[in-house]
């Protein structure tokens, strides 16, 4: 039977599911696994976030770049006692391939996944490598849906044992005018999807104005809503995602703190930490996603300079 948690039923038993059922504000993290067979940096990224965070992205070839599997990195992420969300992207899998990693990834215990288009070859490192798109994000999300709930393959064939995950997706509020990025993520909810997880957030006030939109049409209610943060290291990182980052907007006075603080990162940690607070007392915000870009070790400063620490109890472990 399934456990409820206040007015809301789990549907795969996650961490992250009873975090954000039980209306506590959830912390989630990001690991980049690393180029390598090695699971060294993997297990340290998990231990240094354990007992910070409710679950962690596990990155699936970021910007088209080969690193280890984000099957392999989150199994090991979660012998370390961090939860995983495994990054899926639609760049190197047809349908066959998408509900075998699914079913693979629920058969180790992986309990979250995050559906994403993933960057073109092109852009990474190997790019005469052909690009697969066998279907939209939508249509992930839809058969992923489909499978969990109903147990039936987009093809329709039955499965013995549906797999239980918490399926997630992204959203970029400024990615393109209001009303565009407020219909591609109406269409993810469509879909199917539980949380979803945007871009970095920097203006707190135009994001406000997104949820205006969400709200309007209660999708705060029909999902769970992460918006971003990335701590700024430096006036270069800083200008690199104003200009070059789709959907990134850093307002000018913050571009000038970063410019002309006598100690960069501990300006851009404040910077983050003001961000996290602001979003907090944002409506329809069921948490923070948290992505520290090769600055791993200032996600536990910011959970507990934040309030956020220590991270709720589960009262019963996952079936």
């Amino acid at each position: 039977m399934a456990e409820q948690v206040g007015t809301r039923q789990l549907r795969v038993g996650s961490r992250l599911e009873w975090v954000l059922a039980s209306g506590a504000f959830a912390v989630t993290a990001e690991i980049a696994p690393p180029a390598s067979a090695s699971p060294e940096d993997v297990r340290r990224a998990a231990a240094l976030f354990r007992g910070h965070v409710d679950a962690c992205n596990v990155t699936d070839s970021q910007r088209a770049q080969v690193k280890m599997s984000a099957l392999a990195a989150s199994a090991l992420a979660a012998q370390e006692g961090v939860e995983p969300i495994m990054q899926m992207v639609l760049r190197d899998r047809n349908r066959i391939a998408l509900q075998a990693d699914l079913l693979g990834a629920a058969a180790l215990g992986i309990r979250n996944v995050l559906c994403l288009r993933g960057d073109d070859p092109q852009v990474g490192n190997e790019r005469d490598a052909a690009p697969v798109y066998d279907l939209t994000t939508e249509e992930m999300i839809s058969t992923f849906r489909r499978l969990r709930d109903g147990g039936l393959l987009r093809g329709g064939d039955k499965v013995e044992a549906p797999p239980k995950i918490l399926i997630g997706a992204a959203a970029n509020p400024f990615g393109g005018s209001l009303e565009e990025s407020f219909a591609n993520l109406r269409g993810k909810v469509t879909a199917g999807a539980d949380f979803i997880q945007t871009q970095a957030i920097y203006d707190v006030d135009a994001f406000e104005e997104w949820m205006r939109l969400v709200r309007k049409e209660w999708l705060h209610e029909r999902v769970y809503i992460l918006p971003g943060v990335i701590p700024l290291r430096s006036p270069k990182m800083a200008k690199f995602m104003a200009e070059k980052v789709p959907g990134v907007v850093i307002p000018k006075d913050i571009l000038e703190r970063m410019h002309s603080a006598p100690d960069p990162k501990q300006e851009g940690a404040s910077i983050a930490l003001r961000t996290i607070k602001a979003l907090r007392k944002v409506e329809g915000v069921a948490g923070v996603h948290i992505m520290a870009v090769n600055w791993e070790e200032i996600v536990p400063a910011l959970v507990r300079d934040a309030g956020l620490h220590p991270r709720p109890e589960v009262p019963t472990p996952p079936p």
